[in-house]
């Protein structure tokens, strides 16, 4: 058969397709014309209720036909274009229905979103790890855990096929060092830095920080924006240069009285002075910080936690736009959050806006606990933008 024929061939297909889709269209209309808005029965009151009750419903049942019309009509259009080999070329990578994504810039073009997703989440599925920028996450805690809570993360990850490294900050877990004897912001980050002073000529990682943890990734970009190629705000303190976790958790002072009651500050040397340390009602770990999390790892973290040093907490952070604002930046809201809760995640990402925001539904502040699975879904898609 010539090229000629086979293009028109092509072409009649196309038009076959767009005719046979026109007419299913026109029936799916005339079948909601018929559909009746609701069943009224009972007084008079209950009829005005049902009548609003039924457009209301008819509405709903509407926009969902036709959300399932669209998703219909993407399907055989990318279905007939596979076929035929009239697929159009593949835009950039961009997301996955994985993700419930809050783009801060101008509303993308959702412009045959549906075959454009098809074809991102095929494109997702066939990147390989020798593709990625860099394959190495490297985990840090937020305030009072330690390495440990990263184990479900760590275990999906190398699973994977990735290199994960988690740190255990001055003070903080099987670290040694008294943590009433911090006295700095760098003191307490220092693993992590030494850590990244090592790393390999030309070797990027994805640093991950959770909660205060946010905080010490910030501190380490503007120092290593050259080996950072990533950097992914769990539930965390998301910093502007000029601003400290005591001014973050200020904002909300008057809003989360859960907070205030769980603190118990250490006085290490002696009442009369500043505290040292902020140690967390243990009775009040599960309502705080793990309300949607398994039994068992509220057990380990209620004997794994240490006190948060206080004195990195007063300490403003030092960011520039040359180190600090060269590292793309992601932020992974926490719906069910008590400790961080999402309206004070929101106002973070506002004033200092990252690249892309990613909504994790039903998880406490502890998503590695909570959510492993769908927070690993996010660090591999992160890892996957170009």
């Amino acid at each position: 058969m010539s090229q000629i024929t086979k293009e028109t061939k092509k072409e009649e297909n196309n038009n076959i397709t767009i005719t046979n889709f026109k007419t299913f269209l026109k029936q799916q209309q005339q079948q909601q014309q018929h559909t009746p808005t609701g069943i009224i029965t009972g007084s008079s009151n209950s009829n005005r209720w049902n009548k609003i009750r039924g457009s209301s419903s008819k509405k709903e049942k509407m926009e969902d036909e036709l959300i399932h019309e669209q998703a219909i009509a993407a399907a055989l259009l990318y279905q007939h274009h596979q076929q035929n080999g009239t697929l159009p070329p593949l835009p950039p990578f961009d997301r996955s229905s994985s993700l419930r994504v809050r783009f801060l810039g101008p509303s993308p073009n959702y412009e045959l979103g549906g075959i454009y997703l098809v074809q991102n989440l095929c494109f997702c599925s066939e990147m390989k790890i020798e593709e990625l920028e860099t394959s190495h996450f490297v985990l840090v805690h937020g305030g009072g855990f330690g390495a440990w809570c990263w184990y479900k993360t760590i275990t999906h990850l190398e699973e994977g096929g990735f290199k994960v490294d988690a740190i255990d900050l001055t003070g903080s877990g099987v670290h040694s060092c008294d943590t009433n004897s911090i006295t700095s912001l760098a003191e307490y980050v220092k693993p992590l830095t030494d850590f990244l002073e090592k790393l390999g000529e030309g070797k990027k990682v994805i640093l991950v920080g959770h909660d205060f943890g946010g905080a010490c990734i910030s501190y380490a970009m503007e120092l290593f924006p050259s080996k950072v190629a990533k950097g992914v705000f769990i539930a965390a303190a998301m910093l502007l240069d000029g601003q400290s976790l005591l001014d973050m958790f200020s904002r909300q002072a008057d809003s989360n009285d859960l907070m205030r009651q769980a603190q118990i500050f250490n006085y290490a040397n002696g009442n009369d002075r500043p505290p040292t340390a902020i140690d967390l009602n243990k009775s009040l770990l599960k309502d705080l910080l793990f309300n949607q999390s398994p039994s068992k790892d509220v057990a380990l973290a209620s004997v794994s936690m240490r006190p948060i040093p206080f004195a990195p907490v007063l300490e403003k952070l030092s960011l520039s736009d040359k180190n600090y604002g060269s590292v793309r930046r992601f932020y992974i809201e926490t719906t069910d959050d008590d400790a961080i809760p999402l309206t004070l995640q929101q106002s973070m990402i506002n004033a200092n806006p990252p690249e892309r925001v990613f909504l994790l539904k039903g998880s406490d502040h502890s998503p590695f606990f909570s959510k492993p699975q769908a927070l690993h879904k996010f660090l591999m898609e992160i890892s996957k933008i170009r």
